[in-house]
């Protein structure tokens, strides 16, 4: 977990020093939001790429096992809820992982090939072979899989990578100036290893293009100055 009141210092520290102003609250929670998601999004395409790599060295397989490590957290399973006709998904889902009935891997198939399936008594699911289509909606619009054969409409759980939770830094006014409130602040959920590359991305979205030697510079200078302040 990544302290966001160190991040907003941080971007505060680096702005001043680029003398670009003040970011608000606000706009310092809706650009670390941005940022937490686009980084999160990358942890599954830097997974795959490093998984097609075929001649994998040491370095390479820790990559692998660092971006899993990652995902890991977010990791979670759930009972799913029939509604109507089929299965909804958690509220809190970002990617589908394994779904299972009475201990059995239901395999994802599309719309036709379950056409196919049904036209063949041979190879028309069943309560020992079951499957499903995934992203079905409604008209109340929750959106999940609707599993064959239909006579199944419950007992269905899922594996899932959930979403992050979103960040805020957190705040009471006091003579017009926010004053940090941890106890209603919600910290990045992304790894510490990250931290970095979150306060570049929210300086990216001002504008700012820093190198990441910059910001351990900054960082350092700024824990100097709080060590002396406390010894003073």
């Amino acid at each position: 977990m990544i302290s966001i009141d160190t991040v907003y210092q941080r971007v505060l520290a680096i702005l001043n020093k680029e003398q670009r102003g003040y970011i608000t609250p606000q706009e310092f929670n809706l650009k670390a939001n941005q940022a937490q998601l686009e980084i999160f999004e990358q942890y599954f395409y830097d997974l795959q790429q490093f998984k097609r790599m075929r001649d994998n060295n040491t370095e390479y397989s820790n990559m692998v096992k660092l971006i899993d490590e990652k995902i890991s957290r977010f990791k979670k399973s759930a009972a799913l809820t029939y509604m109507t006709d089929h299965f909804h998904f958690p509220s809190d889902m970002h990617k589908l992982g394994t779904v299972i009935y009475n201990n059995i891997e239901v395999e994802k198939v599309d719309a036709k090939e379950v056409l196919y399936y049904n036209q063949s008594p041979l190879a028309a699911p069943s309560t020992t072979r079951p499957v499903f289509i995934q992203n079905v909606d409604n008209s109340s619009g929750h959106w999940g899989i609707k599993v064959y054969p239909t006579t199944i409409n419950s007992g269905i759980s899922c594996t899932y990578v959930r979403k992050p939770n979103e960040v805020q830094w957190a705040y009471t006014e006091v003579n017009g100036a926010a004053l940090y409130n941890a106890s209603n602040t919600i910290n990045c959920e992304l790894h510490e290893i990250d931290e970095t590359s979150l306060v570049i991305k929210i300086l990216s979205y001002s504008g700012i293009i820093i190198r990441q030697l910059e910001i351990t510079e900054i960082a350092e200078a700024e824990e100097n100055k709080k060590i002396t302040q406390e010894k003073s």
